[in-house]
């Protein structure tokens, strides 16, 4: 038997949404089974299971690839074993409030390409468009198929103190993390296989039947059999064990630029029996990558040609390309409007309030509070290039600002949330972290699909609020509970 000290070690923080203890500081109800459980459990046993988590992520390939001073380092994805639980309710607004965001945002992106209502309106600047360098001119009036901007996003939400969930950013272009959201549920099925059913937990493994089934449908040849292939950069891109993984799960091939090419506005792929045609490409290339004919020249990742046969209609590009303006971090703070202008319907789930940095009110009221601040690139990923005012150095925040300064469209700024925490088991205790969620829409010609779950990541340093597994964070199992 564990000995009652498990929990001895574990202080909620101050003004923090605990997942696990309520402000009464008692254990919610959704996380007594696996608490029981684990007081069960002998620290030797729970560092065995830790250590087989371990194992099985390296046998299985299960990395990310840091770059630091030019150099790519695989790393294993650091796994926490003890689940983010999240009840039916909190799942079931969760869920309308992602429908809600993605249903606003690809009738933005069908707008902004095409009459520009909201413009017109007075409801976003021109020059907010215009000024995004996601924004394609050559995707204007291009007809997209069932007007689907977005099938795949994954949108960023976390908890402040209260417990409110907030939106703080919508991945659209080529979301990742899905294949973690799916290795840690096979993981966790090895490590608790008893408590998964016990707990009702319900299940993420149908997400690449879900995501496939969405490629056939938007095939424009109609014939039983379309051919789908899922564009990597490459086995040097740091999501490669991802698109490995998606490809596999979904019996699709993976190919590279190299293995593509386009005739008479058609693209086929090179095969052993000789050309194929293909239908749909599920691309985790950027856009500026993609075509060297119309996008950079110097790209050896994409394919030349690839324009003028999606333009033509002869084969389906997922994400549609050019829908990077709507995750813009500067666009993000109109998406409550969008959502009243588009839908005439209030926003389900907040933004968190930002700051638009080529506003001089906002970039005054931002410089005199920047210890309260984050600042981040309107266009950045990954943790990287953010500024965390309350523990940056006099000489960081003035150089952060004399670079805001050269270009203020390029950053927005949010002040800093707690963000929720979690209990971790770290050196045979347990620990809050702060952590994040991404669930993963999937839009496809029938509607909105969200498998009941997505990735938790985890900050495992303590006192940060970093998630990114790229600035030394890690990941957890989302459980969302059936009832």
């Amino acid at each position: 038997m564990m000995s009652l000290n498990f929990l001895d070690n574990y202080v909620p923080e101050q003004r923090t949404w605990d997942e696990m203890f309520s402000q009464e500081h008692e254990i919610r109800s959704p996380y007594k089974k696996i608490i029981e459980y684990l007081s069960n459990e002998s620290a030797e046993d729970l560092n065995k299971k830790e250590e087989l988590a371990k194992r099985l992520f390296m046998s299985q390939g299960i990395t990310f690839t840091v770059y630091n001073s030019g150099e790519g380092i695989e790393k294993i994805f650091p796994f926490d074993i003890i689940p983010r639980i999240i009840t039916a309710e909190d799942w079931a607004f969760i869920e309308k409030g992602i429908k809600q965001r993605l249903r606003a945002l690809n009738i933005f992106l069908k707008d902004i390409y095409s009459n520009m209502f909201i413009v017109k309106d007075g409801i976003i600047p021109i020059d907010m468009i215009y000024s995004c360098p996601h924004y394609l001119r050559e995707m204007y009036n291009v007809s997209v198929p069932h007007d689907i901007y977005v099938h795949i996003a994954g949108i960023d939400l976390i908890r402040d103190f209260d417990g409110t969930f907030y939106v703080l950013e919508d991945n659209l272009r080529t979301p990742s993390g899905v294949s973690y959201m799916l290795e840690n549920r096979e993981i966790t099925k090895r490590l608790f296989p008893d408590l998964l059913p016990q707990c009702k937990v319900r299940s993420v493994t149908e997400y690449p039947s879900i995501l496939y089934k969405n490629l056939m449908a938007l095939s424009p040849r109609q014939i039983s059999n379309p051919t789908i292939v899922l564009l990597s950069p490459g086995i040097y891109n740091s999501a490669y064990f991802e698109h490995t993984t998606l490809a596999r799960l979904m019996g699709v091939e993976l190919v590279e630029g190299k293995d593509l090419l386009v005739d008479n506005h058609k693209v086929y792929m090179k095969t052993t029996n000789g050309r194929q045609q293909v239908d749909v490409i599920y691309r985790r290339v950027d856009d500026e990558y993609l075509d060297p004919l119309v996008f950079n020249p110097e790209s050896v990742l994409g394919v030349a040609g690839l324009m003028s046969a999606y333009r033509k209609g002869n084969v389906v590009i997922v994400n549609a390309v050019g829908n990077g303006v709507a995750d813009d971090k500067a666009i993000y703070s109109y998406v409550p409007q969008m959502i009243k202008y588009y839908l005439n319907e209030e926003p389900l789930l907040k933004n968190v309030p930002t700051y638009q940095l080529d506003n001089p009110e906002h970039l005054g009221h931002v410089f005199s509070n920047i210890d309260k601040m984050v600042i981040k690139k309107t266009n950045g990923s990954g943790g990287y290039g953010m500024l965390m005012g309350y523990n940056a150095t006099d000489l960081e925040v003035e150089n952060y600002k004399a670079e805001v300064l050269k270009d203020p469209r390029q950053f927005i700024a949010q002040p800093t949330i707690n963000l929720s925490a979690a209990p971790c088991y770290l050196n045979k205790q347990l620990h809050p972290r702060r952590i994040d969620l991404r669930p993963f829409a999937l839009c496809g010609p029938d509607g909105i699909e969200i498998v009941p779950g997505g990735l938790t990541r985890v900050a495992l340093k303590e006192g940060s609020l970093v998630v990114n597994s790229s600035q030394g964070g890690g990941s957890k199992d989302t459980w969302v509970l059936a009832s």
